[in-house]
């Protein structure tokens, strides 16, 4: 049986070290996620694209679009009413863009 990396600290997996060691997440108390430069602590196993770009303090949400990145380089879009599954092998990271503003 292959080691898991040592990146679980008081029930809290890492996301992004685990993608990048290609382990799958496995379900815990807390999920360690990046949004841009900042990493968040969150107690739930998956979220909307709303309440991630709410969480990163980009409001309001319907503003801003934001992207899941997979290791390996692959990247989607997420709606604001997709929930992204933290348990999902893979997951890395989040980044968020402003929407081009349309001139009225």
């Amino acid at each position: 049986m292959e080691a898991k990396p040592n990146i679980v600290t008081d029930d809290v997996v890492d996301l992004e070290e685990y993608a990048k060691a290609g382990h799958t997440p496995p379900r815990v108390t807390h999920y360690r996620i990046r949004i841009d430069k900042n990493k968040y602590d969150v107690a739930v196993p998956s979220m909307t694209g709303r309440e991630l770009l709410i969480l990163a303090g980009k409001t309001p949400p319907t503003q801003y679009m934001i992207v899941q990145k997979f290791s390996g380089g692959q990247t989607k879009r997420i709606g604001l009413d997709e929930r992204v599954d933290f348990t999902t092998p893979g997951v890395e990271r989040f980044m968020t863009l402003p929407l081009d503003q349309t001139e009225g």
